[in-house]
């Protein structure tokens, strides 16, 4: 897969390679969804020799069985059905458990931490930091992170940084010409205008109805919805378990919605719409990593978008 926006990353990176001066650990650090995951899986597919398609290497990286690449994410629970709020202290034991080791095929060894956020509580976070504190011979680790000001200083200080940023408008478009080729002009441009510069927001709307979304949003902040029919409606649609791209766009969009209404307000109104984008976009960030009841969620983060209304009557007054 090509990569868009990311070209002095890129170089950077493959510099460090080529000089032989590559850093035990890298933290790749920016926005959600704008790339920094598959920039990983690339990285490590060239630190393996596994840059081909068709190489053996590239091949079990694919299969997520290469004995030398190891990708710690949040797994799903076999209960629930549903992803686990952490990365668990016992996934980052086993792959210290696995560092014990020498290498398999590859002369190297590669672990991406996706992301590393998401570590469990604070052993997580001192667990892996052992690691990056006394890291093993040829093993090098990528360390995804979508809020490194919330990442152990120590965790930070032994990594070399690579910042990530949302992709401007034309990259955007090359994302979603790759992807979506027969897309129509209209709703490109639509979906460019409300992802933010993130392709992987881009890609998931496109399988949704955003501007229904949209809509319910608009109502709510125009109207203050005085019977809760609005958020009542939103709350149990987007509980359903088959809407969970449309539950988590939602929590992308209310806050979005609330940010532009601010951009477009001043004076209390001003006050009041960074307020309520605040309390948004806090609750939009820890929804799904608590597996907080989204029809709880969505009922509050509707009311919240609902007192924009009264916000807005009350400054014309």
């Amino acid at each position: 897969m090509r990569l868009y926006g990311v070209d002095s990353q890129l170089a950077a990176f493959r510099a460090s390679v080529a000089g032989g001066r590559l850093p035990h650990a890298w933290l790749l650090a920016g926005p959600r969804g704008v790339g920094k995951a598959s920039f990983a899986v690339q990285m490590a597919e060239l630190i393996l020799d596994a840059e081909s398609p068709d190489s053996p290497g590239a091949k079990l990286i694919a299969a997520g069985s290469h004995p030398d690449f190891l990708r710690m994410e949040r797994l799903i629970n076999d209960k629930t059905d549903k992803l686990a709020r952490s990365i668990t202290i016992d996934q980052v034991r086993a792959m210290r458990q696995m560092l014990t080791t020498g290498t398999a095929i590859a002369t190297r060894r590669v672990i991406v931490v996706d992301a590393a956020d998401d570590l469990e509580g604070r052993g997580g976070p001192n667990a892996l930091l052992k690691s990056l504190e006394e890291p093993p011979a040829n093993t090098i680790f990528l360390l995804i992170s979508h809020q490194p000001g919330r990442l152990l200083p120590t965790i930070r200080s032994r990594c070399r940084t690579l910042m990530f940023s949302p992709l401007d408008d034309d990259a955007m478009t090359s994302v979603l010409g790759e992807h979506l080729p027969d897309l129509d002009p209209a709703k490109r441009a639509q979906l460019i205008g409300a992802a933010s510069g993130s392709p992987a927001t881009a890609l998931a709307y496109a399988r949704i109805d955003t501007a229904t979304l949209d809509d319910a949003l608009a109502e709510l902040a125009n109207t203050g919805d005085p019977t809760n029919a609005v958020r009542s409606r939103l709350a149990q649609s987007l509980a359903l378990k088959a809407a969970l791209p449309q539950y988590e766009a939602f929590l992308d969009r209310a806050p979005a919605f609330i940010a532009d209404r601010a951009r477009r307000s001043e004076g209390p109104a001003l006050d009041a719409a960074l307020k309520a984008w605040g309390r948004a976009r806090a609750l939009s960030q820890i929804a799904v990593p608590q597996s907080l009841i989204p029809e709880t969620v969505v009922f509050e983060m509707a009311g919240i978008v609902a007192g924009l209304a009264q916000a807005g009557r009350a400054a014309k007054a």
